[in-house]
């Protein structure tokens, strides 16, 4: 692959003008030794305006005015329109498009119309939901429409007010799983005057997790059915290959389709670049070219995000961006941070407010921060190695360049097949669709746990599991057949008070979650089957730039112990993996290779580590 050729950029170059972005970006990688990369560049989109729906209320129209918007974009106006003629909608367009407005407006009027009536806002990150309730208050145009967040981060001194005064209700699906489902009499009010259910970022829920939240939503619908509402779905998601099919899997509904994108774009430049060994044949570090780059790019005033593939990735891009800025001197006017799961609440939102008003100029991150959370314009995105989808891929991708400005998009490649694929053949990537987002709600595993769940909270008739599927109502004999359930009178009945929704993890993220602690306060959390790996005793764990090493791990208690230590180096675990074949599902003939879909057990044990720099 040829290597790239740019112009070297003056140190005092600032960002003001699109057109010096890319040759900044490939002088500063042309400096690399031992780099090779391409560039492809795709054009920019203008915007295809549409006008202010008919039936839009004065207060809002009014409230755009403020705004300083006269018009729509396209799949705006539609949206909106559709939605406030009553339809199920569900909007498919690119990342940055304003997908947050097209269930905004119509619940805001509905709340204007009808004073008593409720939305509920679904959104599958916490930090999702906090960045939304901002921008949702901004849009308010009275006192009188309440919105609050009700999650686990919400003090218990306000929930009650929530739960009887807000129009807008935010929360995740975690919580209306365990937490306000199996505590429905609490909410019966919501549910009678539910207007709206707001489903954001829905192509998140794919695999065992979006199986288990199109149980959740069945649930919530079934109980505002009992209370006589049957509030509209509002959803939105990036491009997905089956946006139809996939959402009435979701919702058990269909819905109008909104997937052409009025909304700008400008430019991306995709730069795929592959690190070469050295003549020794030593493969180079991706986390510190990673690091370097961001660093390099910060100091030229580009303000980048970098993504990575894992935790400890994003600790250590972020520890080599540090050092080298800090080495410059200029560690207080380029100042740098990283951002990943295991935080606590408020660093992920003091991090997210630095990053959004630009007193950050540089971020290392793992994929959490691919959503739509509202971090200001970005004129790079590095990723550190494959997100592993196409749709990740463009997720990611969609961050650089955000309206009309242009953007640059690095991808580094790690050195395993795939990775080193794709950089060869970048056109794989920029040409193809995203896949499909694939759930099974009818598995049969999730499904009884799910109907554990509903038949808790009210008893179930076998005509409504039949309209689920048959192998949910076989899930559901089986239950009684096993004592779990008890059927009486053509209905099935969950024969405890205790609620099972508790002991069931929509995410299967690994169990319990232990809280890592320095001289008694909270440092961060991690899942169980991480902390055998990460907080062992003599694991040196990296947080935001410091270093800290485990004294003791209390898995009876799920607390790990640290202290700070001032170190250059990193533990990683080592890891024996046991896979023992338990039953053959079935077997299959590609060619010459003969493919078989196996049950296995995976035993995986720390069996010690090793100290890294």
């Amino acid at each position: 692959m040829p290597k790239g050729v740019g112009v070297q950029p003056n140190s005092t170059t600032l960002i003001d003008h699109a057109d010096n972005l890319l040759s900044i970006a490939t002088g500063v990688l042309s400096d690399y030794e031992g780099l090779d990369f391409s560039i492809i560049s795709l054009p920019k989109r203008d915007a295809r305006q549409g006008v202010l729906p008919s039936k839009l209320l004065p207060q809002l129209v009014g409230t755009l005015s403020e705004k300083r918007i006269a018009s729509l974009y396209f799949h705006q106006t539609e949206a909106i329109e559709a939605a406030l003629n009553g339809h199920d909608t569900c909007i498919t367009t690119g990342t940055n498009s304003g997908k947050s407005l097209c269930y905004i407006l119509p619940t805001l009027q509905w709340c204007i119309e009808e004073p008593i009536a409720r939305a509920m806002y679904l959104f599958p990150t916490k930090a999702l939901a906090q960045d939304q309730h901002g921008k949702i208050t901004s849009w308010l145009p009275s006192k009188s429409i309440r919105v609050g967040v009700y999650d686990g981060d919400t003090p218990q001194k306000e929930r009650l007010a929530i739960r009887k005064f807000s129009n807008i209700v935010i929360t995740n699906p975690d919580m209306l799983h365990v937490g306000i489902l199996p505590n429905f009499e609490n909410w019966i009010p919501l549910f009678k005057s539910l207007r709206c259910i707001v489903l954001d970022e829905i192509h998140t829920y794919r695999g065992v997790y979006g199986s288990h939240v199109a149980w959740v939503i069945r649930r919530l619908l079934r109980h505002c059915e009992a209370f006589g509402s049957r509030p509209q779905i509002i959803a939105c998601s990036a491009t997905v290959q089956n946006p139809s099919e996939f959402f009435t899997t979701l919702t058990g509904r269909d819905a109008t389709f909104i997937d052409e994108d009025g909304s700008p774009h400008g430019r991306r430049h995709f730069i795929f670049a592959n690190p070469m060994p050295d003549e020794d044949g030593k493969e180079p570090s991706r986390n510190y070219l990673t690091g370097k780059i961001l660093a390099d790019w910060v100091d030229q005033g580009i303000r980048s995000l970098a993504f990575c593939r894992s935790r400890v990735g994003v600790e250590l891009v972020g520890k080599y961006a540090r050092d080298i800025v800090s080495n410059s001197g200029d560690s207080a006017k380029t100042p740098i941070e990283t951002y990943r799961a295991g935080y606590t609440p408020a660093e992920r939102r003091e991090i997210e407010a630095k990053f959004a008003s630009g007193n950050l100029l540089g971020l290392a991150a793992t994929s959490a921060m691919e959503l739509g959370i509202d971090i200001g314009g970005l004129d790079s995105v590095i990723m550190n190695g494959y997100p592993g989808t196409i749709s990740g891929f463009w997720q990611q991708a969609g961050r650089a360049g955000r309206g009309s400005r242009d953007g640059v998009v690095v991808f580094i490649a790690d050195d395993d097949p795939l990775d080193q694929f794709l950089t060869s053949s970048p056109n794989m990537i920029l040409a193809s669709e995203s896949e499909p987002v694939t759930i099974n709600p009818i598995n049969r595993a999730i499904a009884s746990d799910q109907i554990r769940c509903m038949a808790h909270e009210r008893p179930i008739a076998a005509s409504e599991l039949l309209a689920i599927g048959e192998e949910a109502l076989e899930a559901a004999e089986a239950l009684d057949a096993a004592g779990i359930l008890e059927q009486r009178a053509g209905r099935f009945y969950y024969p405890s008070y205790e609620a099972p929704a508790s002991g069931i993890n929509i995410r299967s993220s690994g169990g319990p979650i232990v809280t890592l602690t320095v001289d008694g306060a909270e440092l961060g959390s991690m899942e169980e089957w991480r902390a055998h790996q990460y907080a062992h005793k003599g694991a040196v764990y990296l947080h935001r730039g410091a270093a800290y090493r485990s004294n003791e791990l209390q898995l009876d208690q799920k607390v790990a112990v640290f202290e700070s230590i001032a170190a250059t180096t990193y533990t990683q675990s080592i890891v024996s993996s046991l896979v023992q074949p338990l039953v053959s599902i079935r077997k299959s003939t590609l060619g010459s290779a003969q493919i078989e879909l196996q049950g296995q057990r995976v035993t995986s044990q720390v069996i010690g580590y090793r100290e890294k720099s």
